[in-house]
């Protein structure tokens, strides 16, 4: 890219509260947002793609891509695709990994997040990853960011120049929740349930970490709950 192009990232959307603040953190920093949300078969795919176009439309993205892949599902392994495992309730002490984790889908989601930034003549991709997450999901460790970004500069074109950008990665959910807050991130407009598109159950993992962030702020969650026990620190 030239001095005269105009910033641009890929942002990974997923439709939750973390790559929603990404995005907003991207278009604070002066880039134009290039939106890619995957449909994977998660049971929860038609809320977050709702929310993900949505958020397009909040930063005003200069192309929002949807892409729908059946493979993650196909191999299964993960209680968000596989109709055989159930969504485990919340356990925000155990350091095992979850029955949530899709094995190895940053990696896949980061691939196609790659592909279209290059396509694009993008300087950065972002990814609302934090240290939370990878307390539990080996592919949101520092570490496998750092390697990926090593694959990133060995397999595209030699004048490209992608920064791999997980602005979070050593931030709790709460961190992310205030700092979203303070760039008036639409939370209302943002999905985090494992388990149901409406009202969100309030007890799986996902919903869980985000009421505690909201909990330790003082500041109340804007999406309905089925149930809303408290998780405050």
């Amino acid at each position: 890219m030239t001095d005269s192009t105009p910033k641009r990232a890929v942002v990974l959307a997923s439709g939750g509260m973390d790559s929603a603040t990404a995005a907003y953190v991207a278009d604070e920093e002066g880039y134009d947002c290039y939106l890619l949300h995957t449909s994977y078969g998660q049971e929860t795919e038609g809320k977050e793609y709702d929310c993900a176009r949505r958020l397009a439309d909040e930063v005003d993205a200069a192309d929002f891509l949807h892409v729908e892949t059946g493979h993650l599902a196909a191999v299964g392994g993960s209680s968000l695709t596989d109709d055989e495992m159930d969504v485990a309730d919340a356990d925000l002490e155990s350091e095992e990994v979850p029955t949530s984790y899709v094995p190895f889908r940053n990696a896949n989601l980061l691939s196609m997040a790659v592909s279209y930034a290059e396509t694009n003549d993008c300087g950065a991709v972002f990814i609302g990853a934090h240290s939370e997450d990878f307390s539990g999901y080996p592919d949101c460790r520092p570490a496998f960011f750092d390697a990926f970004q090593q694959v990133v500069d060995t397999g595209t074109r030699d004048d490209t120049d992608i920064d791999l950008r997980a602005p979070f990665v050593e931030w709790s959910k709460t961190d992310i929740a205030e700092r979203g807050t303070e760039l008036g991130v639409p939370y209302e407009h943002t999905w985090s349930c494992y388990r149901a598109e409406a009202p969100a159950c309030g007890t799986c993992d996902a919903c869980a970490f985000r009421l505690q962030a909201f909990q330790n702020l003082g500041v109340r969650d804007p999406i309905e709950y089925e149930q809303r026990p408290e998780y405050a620190e």
